[in-house]
């Protein structure tokens, strides 16, 4: 009886034998997250009866940290009542301590002011030089609407400005920024944190249609023309040639067909060029514009680019996605899917552009409009409780600190609402003020798809690519997948951040404050000379340099892990287990997800073995890690179940 009692004791001490090992400030945190730690619920529109200290306590009380909003899409931006019931909101929210950010756009894609831009000024409009062979003359100037995504997304069908037209992004800035600056200027960097732009881009690519029965359904503002051809195009602006003879002392209008149809070395040369100005253009005129304003004005700059899970889209839609997520304070993603196990085996590159711009220019704080839209427009909605906690776990696995939401509380009880915030709220206690730590990095390819992009008139497919480009981009896909699947963490560096890192003299690499120990480099890839100087360097210090070679090594998940040898795995290795690793006070923290629907036993076979204290972002427990026979720490994962590990202290 004795004996009994001395080991119910040592159990029921483990709780706080674990709470010891934690500083107070990480537990008050878990127990209490605050309000920036917590989702932000998107709302379009606050109307009047909810415009107060009652309508914003509803989300307060659903556990939520604040709200993303905007003033009404009605009358936008000209209804001086809608201004007055966002005022009143934000000052409600405020009242409340609850976060507020504003949304930019009258729906989306961003840039247009809702249609005052173009109305102001029609010369505004994004245009494109499209090529038409069956013509005496190809080479036509034309607006960029019908076969566009302006035309064919789920908000309305509607003209949009030029992102690479400064005068046409000033005008945006002045009508939208400016207006809630003017009205709303005394809550900006207190209440009011940041501005989110959705969705922007270059319209000069076919994405394809909707299905008919969507388009039935989508507003249309500006008829469409059954008369204009899908045709290859690309972006352009009214000082295109004019920039491209400054950077390049040459004539783009010579060099027209080397965009579309050519390929010689002369041709790839000139895509490239023609490709990294428009980069630079977007980065600076569109991304950069509004980084500049929302820094003036005490604001994060934040928001998603589009179709973000395709590399080739990458091209015509932004140049480079990465360099544009660089011009984000708070870079973020659009994750549409709430299905954790597909995003855990296929959706790494969606969260891995802004989280790697981010730790690449050494921030940290990453954003995502998260829904289950996928799932209730397959019918397979709305997620469940279990699925949205995973598919949080699952992004903050890649360092995603913001979530803003287009999950509706009225899909699901108040309940369950409340513990996601929670869920997400101990997860950011925790991960917030740590750092994300990814030794290895994958080469983001974008600098070789300029000069192998060839522009089509039909919506754009690997299809229509060259052999390089399917080589490039299978490889890159096939290389993330593995290393995702491997759970080992990793982000992608684009060739002008891989030229400014810093060499090390132990072989590793440093670049925004983060060290690295791999890079890999897909198959057919020809380095830039800064990138290639930089690489040069890491292999006569010792570095790793993985090369895709075609051979089996690369094809197998398990054998490209041995290859990088990460810190920390799961053994046994298990389909839809994931691993995040972050540091925090001189203490390794690991995010574990089981994002599968069996359960999982194993252990986490460490380099670097230690004693470890586990944190359940969903009940909210903590107790001590348990070992096996061998030291190593034992992972017990329910399905679709997340857990934190931080690292004791040194003695």
């Amino acid at each position: 009886m004795f004996r009994s009692i001395v080991v119910a004791a040592i159990v029921l001490s483990f709780p706080c034998l674990a709470l010891a090992e934690l500083p107070e400030g990480w537990l008050k945190s878990w127990r209490h997250p605050a309000a920036a730690d917590r989702p932000l619920q998107i709302v379009h529109g606050i109307p009047g009866p909810r415009a107060n200290l009652h309508g914003m306590r509803y989300y307060r009380d659903l556990g939520l940290g604040g709200v993303v909003c905007n003033v009404a899409f009605d009358n936008y931006l000209r209804s001086e009542d809608n201004w007055r019931n966002l005022v009143s909101a934000v000052e409600a929210c405020k009242a409340l301590g609850l976060v507020v950010w504003l949304y930019d756009e009258e729906g989306y894609p961003s840039g247009e002011a809702g249609g005052l831009v173009l109305e102001k000024n029609p010369e505004y409009e994004a245009i494109e030089l499209a090529y038409d062979p069956s013509q005496p003359e190809p080479f036509i100037i034309r607006p960029s609407y019908e076969h566009a995504h302006a035309a064919n997304n789920y908000h309305a069908a509607r003209r949009c400005p030029n992102l690479i037209d400064d005068r046409a992004m000033r005008s945006f800035i002045e009508l939208t920024h400016e207006a809630y600056r003017e009205r709303l200027g005394g809550h900006f960097g207190d209440t009011i944190h940041a501005m989110f732009t959705d969705e922007p881009s270059l319209m000069a690519v076919n994405l394809g249609q909707l299905p008919e029965s969507v388009r039935q359904k989508v507003r249309v503002v500006d008829p469409l023309d059954p008369a204009v051809k899908p045709l290859p195009s690309v972006p352009w602006s009214y000082d295109l040639p004019q920039r491209y003879r400054e950077r390049f002392g040459e004539d783009i209008a010579s060099q027209h067909q080397s965009l579309f149809t050519c390929d010689t070395e002369s041709d790839r040369n000139v895509r490239r060029q023609f490709w990294s100005l428009i980069a630079d253009l977007i980065a600076e005129r569109y991304f950069g514009a509004i980084q500049d304003w929302c820094r003036a004005n005490q604001l994060a700059a934040s928001g998603h680019t589009l179709h973000e899970h395709s590399i080739i889209h990458h091209v015509p839609l932004e140049g480079n996605a990465i360099k544009v997520l660089s011009r984000m304070d708070i870079p973020g993603l659009d994750m549409l899917s709430s299905e954790p196990l597909g995003l855990a085996r296929h959706g790494w590159l969606t969260p891995a552009l802004p989280s790697s711009a981010a730790m690449l220019n050494g921030r940290r704080r990453v954003m995502t409009e998260v829904s289950d839209f996928s799932q209730k427009m397959g019918n397979a909605g709305p997620a469940t409780l279990a699925d949205m906690q995973a598919t949080a776990a699952w992004q903050a696995v890649w360092g995603v600190t913001e979530f803003t939401l287009y999950y509706s509380p009225r899909d699901r009880s108040e309940d369950d609402y409340r513990a996601y915030g929670d869920y997400v709220g101990r997860l950011n206690a925790v991960l917030k003020p740590a750092s994300l730590e990814s030794e290895v990095l994958l080469y983001y390819p974008i600098y070789d798809l300029w000069a192998e992009y060839l522009p089509v008139g039909k919506p754009l497919d690997m299809g229509s690519q060259s052999a390089r480009a399917r080589e490039i981009v299978e490889s890159f896909n096939r290389l993330g997948t593995l290393l995702s699947r491997a759970q080992v963490p990793f982000g992608v560096i684009d060739h002008e951040h891989l030229g400014r890192a810093a060499v090390e003299p132990d072989g590793r690499w440093s670049l925004g404050g983060h060290r690295f120990h791999t890079l890999i480099v897909p198959a057919g890839v020809e380095l830039p000379a800064e990138a290639a100087a930089v690489v040069a360097r890491l292999r006569q210090a010792g570095g790793r340099v993985i090369e895709d070679d075609r051979g089996e090594a690369y094809r197998d998940a398990g054998k490209l892990a041995d290859a990088v040898r990460p810190t920390e795995r799961f053994v046994p290795s298990a389909d839809g287990l994931v691993l995040g690793r972050f540091a925090r006070d001189s203490r390794r923290v690991l995010l574990v997800l089981n994002a599968g629907t069996t359960p999982y036993s194993g252990h986490l076979a460490s380099a670097r073995p230690g004693a470890w204290t586990l944190l359940n972002p969903a009940s909210g427990e903590i107790s001590p890690a348990t070992k096996d026979s061998e030291g190593q720490v034992t992972i017990e994962l329910g399905p679709r179940q997340a857990l934190l590990l931080v690292e004791n202290a040194a003695p």
